[in-house]
């Protein structure tokens, strides 16, 4: 009975290797997969019995080729109301606007992370409109590498900046902490560029991206015969960045086997790699990055003390959006003149009243939220200025602000019966309650959740699980 109420996923896509990959992550998400090696059986697939009962599709593009949009644009007129994520080893801007354009709710880029990956199979769950301009987006357009492309006048924002050019001159450890989508992979990377070791080796590990019992071995390295499987001897990633640079995303999601013996080496300067009998001398700049505060994992035991000395050597902490909200009209303007100078893509500006609207918002993917919903727009928008009428969830959310300066009234409320004298169920009138609260609250969810008496990660979820929202 429960196989029975599990999402079923049908992926077209004829590499096994990479089915058997996504079909285990997609089952971490309670999901079952159905894979289909060519697009016409795909089609074919649509009508079945087992085809009705699909949630969503994952599209690998090498299996259609050049017909991926095609084939997109049949599926979806077949099944309008069916997400579909396209996976592509393409960085390509304009093959991500004409999948867009031909209905792919998302877009992954090989190889994709896992939590790229669930996170996109989330937010297919939460029956959000079709243009769901909340769909994060994060891999449509090329990275700048210096400080000046970082947009924001904050004052938290500018320190953060001024000290992480201050550190980046220097060869000491840094740690950038701040929540997901605030820049902590942009800054690094504008760190790297002003560094005095940018010509040295360097090498960026996602430590969540990697698998535990794989994370060892690529951090320092093995020789051959040191355990089942190794068959060569292979140089880990602190040895090959002697003289240089390593980058730890998600260092906070190191194992404390791991955290132990990466503060070991910072101590002595050296590197044993599994199964050699002596170590070697290195010099390794560590850049990590952390979403959560690390002090605060040290004082709960989550995290080793020994090893938050030696990373944080100069510790960045960039401010999350909501919290600089003045700057979202000068990072507004700046994306879209980015965006425009994309393939399939063209400048356009932006009306007082969409400002006010992306203002409003509390962004909790932050500034790559944010990057994501005017991609989105822009692909869709026929006008020469994006309006508040290009961001239909947003107004769902929080109203349109043309009318911000009348508050809300009190007579606002909930039905709480259906026309037939019944009560509705608490499932719809909560999900009523939360859209009035957004909309009172203009879209302030720290507000929100704490006049709803939740806290904002039990918001969040409620969004998700009620269908109102997906960015969390």
């Amino acid at each position: 009975m429960a196989e029975v109420e599990q999402r079923l996923l049908m992926l077209i896509d004829d590499e096994p290797a990479q089915s058997r990959l996504i079909t285990a992550l997609a089952a971490r998400e309670g999901w079952r997969v159905l894979v289909v090696d060519e697009a016409e059986k795909a089609i074919a697939t649509l009508g079945t019995r087992q085809g009705m009962q699909l949630s969503a599709i994952i599209l690998d593009q090498w299996v259609p080729g050049d017909q991926a949009c095609e084939l997109i644009a049949e599926l979806k007129e077949r099944r309008p109301a069916l997400p579909i994520l396209m996976l592509t080893a393409s960085t390509s801007p304009l093959l991500a606007v004409e999948a867009m354009r031909a209905g792919a709710t998302d877009y992954l880029v090989k190889p994709v992370a896992p939590e790229r990956l669930m996170q996109a199979l989330r937010n297919t769950t939460n029956h959000l409109a079709p243009r769901d301009e909340l769909t994060p987006l994060t891999e449509k357009m090329p990275a700048l590498l210096d400080f000046d492309a970082m947009v924001g006048t904050a004052p938290s924002f500018r320190d953060a900046l001024a000290k992480a050019a201050k550190a980046a001159r220097g060869h000491g450890n840094v740690l950038i902490e701040g929540e997901t989508g605030t820049g902590k992979e942009m800054l690094v990377r504008a760190m790297h560029a002003a560094s005095p070791r940018v010509r040295a080796p360097y090498r960026a590990i996602n430590v969540g991206g990697v698998p535990a019992s794989s994370l060892e071995s690529v951090l320092f390295g093995h020789e051959k015969g040191s355990f089942p499987g190794a068959f060569d001897r292979q140089v880990g990633a602190l040895q090959s960045c002697d003289g240089g640079t390593l980058v730890l995303d998600e260092v906070d999601r190191l194992a404390p086997d791991l955290q132990d013996r990466l503060a070991e080496s910072l101590t002595n300067g050296t590197v044993r790699p599994i199964g050699a009998r002596h170590s070697f001398k290195v010099d390794v700049r560590i850049i990590s990055a952390s979403n959560l505060p690390l002090a605060d994992l040290v004082a709960t035991g989550h995290f080793r003390a020994e090893l938050l000395e030696h990373l944080s050597r100069t510790v960045v902490t960039l401010p999350p959006l909501r919290e600089r909200s003045g700057d979202i009209a000068g990072l507004t303007r700046h994306f879209l003149a980015r965006i425009g100078d994309q393939p399939g893509l063209r400048q356009m500006g932006i009306t007082e009243g969409a400002l006010k609207l992306l203002a409003a918002f509390d962004w909790p993917g932050n500034v790559r939220q944010l990057q994501a919903v005017l991609f989105r727009a822009a692909v869709f928008c026929d006008g020469d200025a994006l309006t508040a009428a290009d961001f239909p969830q947003l107004n769902q959310l929080i109203g349109e602000l043309a009318e911000a300066s009348q508050p809300v009234l009190e007579s606002t409320g909930v039905q709480v019966y259906t026309v037939d004298g019944n009560l509705r169920p608490l499932e719809e009138i909560e999900a009523d309650v939360i859209r009035l609260a957004i909309g009172h609250y203009r879209g302030r969810m720290t507000e929100v959740a704490r006049r709803l008496g939740i806290g904002r990660s039990t918001l969040y979820r409620k969004l998700g699980d009620l269908g109102i929202e997906s960015a969390a």
